[in-house]
C-alpha cells in the first residue's frame, strides 16, 4: 500500500472517529437537557440553542458580535505573528542571543495574558486597543518560540554553506533560516490563532467591548442559557474553521517538503 493511500485512509478514519465523538456529545447533551439531569436554567436543549442561534443571526445582532470578535482575533493574530517571527528570527539566528535571552523568555512565557491586563488597562484604558495589545502579547509566544526553535535547528552543513558563501546574518535568516524554520513557524501560528480567540473573548468580557465575549457574559448574567450556548457554539465554529483554514494553508506551503 502506498504512503499516499495509507495517509488518506488514516485521515478518513480520524474524521469518522471525530464525527462519532461529536454525535455522542450531542446525544448526551440532548438526554441531559430533556431528562433534566441539569436544570434548563443552566443547560438548554439543543433545539432551544439552535433557535437562539438562528434568531440571533437573522436579526444581525449575533452576526455583528461574531464579526467584531473575528476581526479582533485576526488583528491580534497578525500582529503577534509578525512580532513573534521577527523577534524569533533575531534571537534564533544567534547562539549568543539565545544564551543571553533564553532565561528572560522562560520568565515571561508562563505569564498568562490575563496577568498583563492591569498593565494594559493602565496604558490604554478599557478600550479596543487594550484588548488588541493583550491578544498580541498572549498569541505572540507560540510563534516566537517556534521561530527560535526552527532557526536554532538549522542543519550544521547549511550553516557551513552560509559561511562558505559569506552570507550576512540577514541573508542567512531570509535565504536559509526562515525557509527551514517554516514548518515550526506555521505550527506556532496555528496554536497562536487559538490563543488569539481565547484572549479576545476574555478581553471583550473584561473591557466591555462589542463581541461574542460580551454577548456571552450578558447572557450568563441574565440567565439566558440558550443565548449563552449559542455564543459558545459560534466560538467553537470560529475555532474549527480558522484551524482548518490554517491547516490547509500549511499543507500548501509545505508541499515542497513532501515533493522535494
Amino acid at each position: 500500500m502506498s504512503s499516499a493511500v495509507l495517509q488518506s485512509s488514516t485521515r478518513g478514519r480520524a474524521t469518522t472517529e471525530s464525527v462519532a465523538v461529536l454525535v455522542c456529545l450531542l446525544a448526551l447533551w440532548w438526554l441531559a437537557s430533556h431528562l433534566q439531569w441539569v436544570s434548563k436554567v443552566f443547560l438548554p436543549t439543543p433545539e432551544a440553542t439552535l433557535e437562539s442561534l438562528v434568531q440571533g443571526l437573522s436579526t444581525g445582532e449575533l452576526a455583528g458580535f461574531t464579526w467584531d470578535t473575528v476581526v479582533r482575533m485576526l488583528l491580534g493574530w497578525l500582529l503577534a505573528s509578525a512580532i513573534g517571527t521577527a523577534l524569533g528570527a533575531l534571537i534564533g539566528a544567534s547562539a549568543t542571543a539565545r544564551t543571553w535571552i533564553a532565561p528572560t523568555l522562560e520568565f515571561l512565557r508562563p505569564l498568562p495574558a490575563s496577568a498583563v491586563m492591569p498593565l494594559a488597562i493602565s496604558l490604554f484604558g478599557l478600550s479596543g486597543g487594550m484588548v488588541l495589545s493583550v491578544v498580541a502579547f498572549g498569541a505572540m509566544w507560540p510563534v516566537l518560540l517556534a521561530t527560535v526553535h526552527g532557526l536554532a535547528s538549522v542543519h550544521v552543513r547549511l550553516r557551513e554553506v552560509a559561511t562558505a558563501l559569506q552570507l550576512s546574518r540577514t541573508a542567512f535568516v531570509f535565504k536559509i533560516g526562515l525557509p527551514n524554520a517554516l514548518p515550526d513557524i506555521l505550527a506556532g501560528m496555528r496554536l497562536s490563532m487559538t490563543v488569539s480567540l481565547i484572549v479576545a473573548v476574555v478581553g471583550e468580557m473584561i473591557a466591555s467591548q462589542s463581541g461574542l465575549g460580551q454577548a456571552i457574559l450578558l447572557a450568563a448574567r441574565s440567565f439566558r442559557a440558550s443565548e449563552l450556548f449559542a455564543g459558545i457554539v459560534l466560538l467553537g465554529a470560529i475555532g474549527f474553521v480558522s484551524n482548518a483554514l490554517l491547516a490547509l494553508l500549511e499543507h500548501q506551503f509545505l508541499k515542497w517538503q513532501r515533493t522535494g
